[in-house]
């Protein structure tokens, strides 16, 4: 039986990961903090490894006798966090996946990296060759580590393949519940045109990328991206949604610029008191 492990399980992604890995029978560990809430992935027979990717000894213990490693832990967008602590977790955190999994001799490792290391596309879509170019410091820190990954594949061998996950949606994520409430309630209101593209893709399907990665010996120092068949617009995403929910859409649509001002200082001031912003700059 081949053994895995999978650091960020308790997160959406992961768990879906670790769940779809234990359905396939694997020998699946996952590195944890004490107080996350993992006790369903250990009735389902995950290993629970207490840890965290900043912390090397942890980390050693928990690639010991892996044969594959998902790297998918990350600090997502969180206002209340400084950037010291996503250099932390989304660098240095991945640095010691990477360095203590070469070490032991870990065979493939698939590293979750994001398609925001390619921050606004001007001329969409973009590709895999597309240039970096982040913009917030989630996007910064996944950049810098994806760009030392493939370093250490260059001149080390890691023997490692990044996925560029787009936006994630399915069951179990609840990130997009105040857009559906909002809009089957008839409070949906427009913020600019609406003309926004988005390209999302569904969990199963990401999954199906992350097996593909560890699998196959082509994908080696490879980058893929990891979305849907199409692109759409912010428009025909809400209109999908009033469609599903019978709901009738409002027609309103609020200029940018003061929502984007009142974000600005919404935000500013949340991280300052530690709490989350109701409103961020980039949403």
């Amino acid at each position: 039986m081949s053994s895995v492990l999978v650091t960020g399980a308790t997160g959406f992604t992961g768990s879906h990961l670790t769940r779809r890995l234990l359905s396939e029978r694997f020998k699946v560990s996952i590195l944890a903090r004490p107080n996350s809430n993992y006790s369903i992935l250990e009735l389902l027979g995950a290993r629970v490894i207490h840890g965290d990717v900043t912390d090397m000894e942890s980390v050693e213990k928990a690639v010991s006798g892996v044969d594959t490693v998902y790297h998918t832990a990350a600090l997502f967008r969180a206002a209340r966090f400084p950037d010291s602590a996503y250099w932390a977790t989304n660098y240095d955190g991945t640095m010691n996946i990477m360095r203590a999994s070469q070490k032991a001799g870990v065979k493939r490792i698939v590293y979750c990296s994001t398609v925001g290391v390619l921050g606004h596309i001007e001329t969409p879509p973009a590709d895999e060759t597309a240039p970096y170019n982040p913009g917030d410091i989630y996007q910064k820190t996944k950049c810098a580590a994806e760009q030392e990954v493939l370093k250490l594949y260059e001149s080390e061998g890691l023997p490692v393949t990044v996925v560029r996950p787009a936006g994630i949606y399915g069951p179990g994520d609840t990130r997009w519940l105040k857009l559906f409430k909002s809009i089957g309630q008839g409070k949906f209101a427009m913020i600019g045109s609406g003309k926004t593209l988005i390209h999302m893709v569904y969990i199963s399907d990401l999954i199906d990328l992350f097996r593909l990665a560890a699998d196959n010996p082509n994908s080696l120092g490879r980058v893929y991206i990891g979305a849907g068949a199409r692109y759409i617009s912010l428009n025909e995403l809400v209109e999908t949604i009033a469609d599903t929910e019978g709901a009738a859409l409002s027609r309103m649509h609020i200029p940018v610029a003061p929502v984007r001002l009142l974000s600005g200082m919404c935000e500013d001031l949340c991280r300052c008191i530690g709490v989350e912003p109701p409103l961020y700059r980039r949403r």
